[in-house]
């Protein structure tokens, strides 16, 4: 996915930008949380400043992601408003704008997404009847076996104490 400008032809008063660029513009891996699922749209001003191309404007995209706590697969629109990115011009050739406005989204993805931070945001908290702490014990939910001991320290209970004899 691409996006050009060309700063040789660019007005003085700059252009204005509106389209998207197709999802797979993220390109992220098939094991990654995070599935876009609309293209990156953007609707920008830009405008060259010297040997800097200046672009303002909205960039917005929508991503379906697992919340951390139910589990449950929801959609989040990240929209990033009034931004302002620039990039150093090297030289008179166009410039690729398309992977800055991918970053500047890509920034932005939650690190622990939420289902109640949804474009329709659910309740999210997780059914207690899963949580051990919260179970009764006449609870039809078994615990889980205690984990297994680590005997690799038990060496170290043998040996005498060392003390400073001085």
């Amino acid at each position: 996915m691409s996006l050009f400008i060309d700063p040789a032809t660019l007005p003085e008063e700059g252009i204005s930008l509106s389209g998207g660029l197709a999802a797979e513009i993220f390109d992220f891996p098939p094991h990654d949380d995070a599935k876009p699922v609309s293209p990156l749209h953007y609707d920008l001003h830009v405008q060259r400043f010297g040997s800097e191309l200046l672009l303002r404007g909205d960039i917005s995209a929508r991503f379906e992601f697992t919340c951390v706590v139910t589990l449950q697969r929801f959609l989040q629109t990240i929209s990033l408003e009034d931004i302002a990115i620039s990039l150093e011009l090297e030289s008179e050739s166009p410039v690729d704008i398309a992977e800055s406005l991918r970053e500047e989204i890509v920034l932005e993805l939650p690190a622990d997404p939420r289902c109640d931070q949804a474009d329709e945001p659910m309740e999210c908290k997780i059914d207690s009847p899963y949580l051990i702490l919260d179970n009764s014990a006449n609870s039809a939910l078994n615990s889980p076996p205690p984990p297994a001991a680590d005997n690799r320290w038990s060496a170290l209970d043998a040996l005498p104490d060392l003390k400073d004899n001085n």
